[in-house]
Parts: C-alpha cells; structure tokens; sequence
C-alpha cells in the first residue's frame, strides 16, 4: 500500500509530519507500506515554519498512490490557484483507496471537487471561510471525520489521530493502538483546554 504525502510552500509542518510519523512507524510493523512525499518539483519545499523538505517523487514521477495526504497552512491559499496542483490533486485522489486532508488541506480537496455532499472538518479558525465556500456539511468540534472514502481532520496536531484512525481501518484498531503506544502518542496536554 502506497501513502503519498502532497507537499507545498508553506505548508504547515505538523500537517505532514504527524502522518508522516504514525504511518513510518506502522511500516516498521507492515513492511507492506511504502510512504514518500510528492510535490510538484524537484527543489526543497519550504514549510510554513522554515522547514525544509526534500520530495520524494514530482507529480510526474510519483508512484501510484492508495491513500492520499493533503496538509493545509497557509501555503494552501495559493495552493488553491494552482490548476496543476489541484489537477494532480482530482486525478490522483481517483484511484485511491482513501483521500485524507489535515487542517485546511480541505480547502485543496474542496477545490479539487472531492468534498460535494460530504460531511468535513477543518481548522477551527477557518472553520467560517470553509463554511462559505458551500457545497458540504462542516463539523465543528470533532477531530477527525469520515465521509466514504474521504477523511478530513481538524488543526494540525488532528493529523496523528486521523493516521491512527486510518490505520485501524486498514488494518485493525489493535494494530493501530500497537503504532499509537509505540510513538508514545497518549495526549496530556500541561494545562487544562480553554474556551
């Protein structure tokens, strides 16, 4: 099973990391897996902190892919107007078996036409702009949400839980909470949640 990771400048770095993380880890558990990052050019990705990544495969070159990582952050405003990426984006999420999207990477399936009718989440400082852009069903609150074959999460850190969700439907929740213990991933965040 091929996971693609779609990166782009700007593009939030916990967006991509976070998956990156949970499904490098299950295939040291599930040789099976391949994971790699595609973009649409050779050169170093310049994440929204400064990060700088080099892709793994361009659009051109890339692998078939069976799930599909969309990461959102500010890069996707200009994401968003980039034909060839939201082309590659619509011809790729075709074959997959699941499309996934972190934070405002819904912005990015939305415009690739993937989203009609569907039941979707995003960040929740975006939450109103997604909302006007019609044409689904927005969930506030919720980290992770499932309409068919498309899972869209919520800011950010939403990203691990969704690659954990994810793993547990491909596989089992057994297999996924072996992954989710090995990476230590038991959120306790220091001070209590506010507002």
């Amino acid at each position: 099973m091929n996971i693609g990771i779609f990166l782009f400048d700007n593009a939030e770095e916990l967006d991509f990391v976070g998956p990156w993380e949970v499904f490098t880890s299950a295939r040291m558990l599930k040789p099976e897996l391949a994971v790699f990052t595609v973009a649409e050019h050779e050169r170093p990705v310049r994440a929204a902190k400064g990060m700088r990544v080099l892709p793994d495969h361009t659009f051109a070159a890339s692998p078939k892919i069976d799930v599909l990582v969309v990461p959102g952050g500010d890069g996707r405003r200009a994401e968003v107007n980039n034909t060839v990426a939201i082309d590659w984006i619509r011809r790729t999420a075709a074959g997959c078996r699941w499309v996934t999207s972190v934070c405002t990477g819904a912005f990015l399936l939305h415009k690739a036409g993937l989203l009609d009718g569907k039941r979707v989440t995003t960040h929740w400082m975006r939450a109103d702009e997604f909302e006007s852009l019609g044409g689904t069903t927005l969930v506030r609150g919720e980290r992770y949400v499932r309409d068919g074959n498309v899972v869209t999460a919520a800011g950010v850190s939403a990203g691990i839980d969704m690659s954990l969700w994810l793993l547990g439907a491909i596989y089992e929740p057994e297999f996924a909470r072996s992954v989710q213990k090995a990476i230590e991933y038991d959120p306790a965040p220091p001070y209590a949640k506010v507002g």
